[in-house]
């Protein structure tokens, strides 16, 4: 197709707003699509370092921590885990992963693929990892590293990381800590937990586009790396190479994703400018809003209230929704009204949904909108 019809043809395209309430991305705020819409300017023109600067500096406050390896790495969510394998484990090292959803076992995967023992300790979808459990694992394998998530995608269950990293660093093991879907919408506190490494992602409560990959790496977690026998065997994920980047020296390593991380500042900005305790609290009063307002209509939550998610509610579907296939409701939300729900993902698919409140959408109006779609498809005769 030649380009100037491949111009007009975009030209042409008028999509209709979506409101996204799946496990993300989340919507986007004006001012952060405006911050991404500025001139470029060079990766290592200085007028974007001194704004990198301030981006690394935002980030350590978010991630509660001093740790000066931390950046925005130039890809998703799941380069940052692998990031954190590839540079942790080398073949032969022994890692114990906490297993109670997808994410828990790709990290498994990961860590497999990098030729590390994997040791899996399996919890059932919807409930949190055995913290018992896991301390019993680490303490009989003497691992290299130990891996978590905090907030599981896939399920909504909300994982203390106090005593399993405790129980880690105690026995001299790294711990590897999944905050994808957390950080932005509840606190995180690498330092006070003892965490050694961790990402996130900017599409989440961040209310960010995707394809950066927030990470930190702590002190010890940069010494391990550094006292390597192998390569790491990403070069582009090689936090030596990285730093020498996002380091004092500026050492050029990769054309850094300049629009992204105009966008990622102002989000940046306006999490600092709520505050993370109103911007906690907001979380948590959409997601009780969500569950008062659809449980009349049958949904009932997955997660026991004690370790669920604010921002990611997984809902056990009522027979209104199942009779009708859950697939064939959720295509009708968004053809119908824009509006985008999660499925359920492996041994939870076609049994609930993943409805998300993350970061701009954690308000009671996207609840209010979610319910009036779905009164109008489940309604008799719809």
């Amino acid at each position: 197709m030649p380009a100037t019809e491949l111009t007009e043809n975009t030209e042409k395209t008028d999509s209709r707003p979506r409101l996204l309430m799946g496990p993300g991305p989340s919507n986007v705020h004006p001012s952060v699509l405006k911050a991404m819409a500025q001139p470029l300017l060079g990766h290592l023109d200085p007028e974007f370092l001194h704004l990198l600067d301030g981006v690394q500096h935002s980030l350590r406050q978010l991630f509660s921590t001093q740790n000066r390896f931390t950046l925005p790495l130039s890809a998703t969510g799941s380069a940052g885990m692998e990031a954190c394998f590839v540079n942790l484990l080398e073949p032969g090292d022994r890692v114990v992963i906490g297993v109670n959803g997808v994410f828990g076992g790709r990290m498994a995967d990961v860590a497999q693929r990098a030729g590390a023992k994997v040791t899996r300790v399996e919890a059932h979808w919807g409930l949190p990892l055995d913290e018992e459990a896991m301390v019993a694992a680490i303490r009989s394998t003497q691992p290299k590293v130990v891996a978590f998530v905090h907030a599981e995608t896939s399920t909504g269950v909300c994982q203390n990381p106090e005593t399993i990293a405790r129980a880690a660093r105690d026995q001299g093991a790294l711990v590897v800590l999944d905050c994808v879907t957390s950080l932005a919408g509840i606190p995180v506190d690498l330092d006070g937990w003892g965490i050694d490494a961790a990402y996130s992602g900017t599409q989440k409560c961040l209310s960010c586009a995707p394809g950066l990959s927030p990470v930190s790496f702590s002190e010890r977690a940069i010494q391990a790396v550094s006292a390597r026998t192998h390569p790491v065997q990403s070069w582009f994920l090689d936090v030596g190479l990285l730093d020498g980047y996002y380091g004092g020296d500026r050492v050029y390593h990769h054309t850094a994703p300049i629009s992204a991380i105009f966008g990622l500042a102002q989000g940046l900005a306006r999490v600092e400018e709520e505050g993370m305790e109103k911007r906690t609290l907001r979380h948590k009063e959409a997601a009780a809003h969500l569950l008062e307002s659809l449980a009349p209509l049958g949904f009932s939550p997955l997660v026991a209230a004690e370790c669920r998610l604010p921002m990611l509610t997984t809902l056990n579907l009522p027979g209104s929704v199942t009779n009708q296939g859950e697939a064939n409701v959720r295509r009708s939300l968004l053809q119908n009204h824009g509006i985008e729900v999660g499925a359920g993902l492996g041994a939870l698919a076609g049994k609930v949904w993943r409805v998300g409140l993350m970061g701009e959408n954690a308000q009671t109006k996207s609840v209010d909108t979610l319910r009036s779609a779905l009164e109008a498809e489940l309604s008799p005769g719809a």
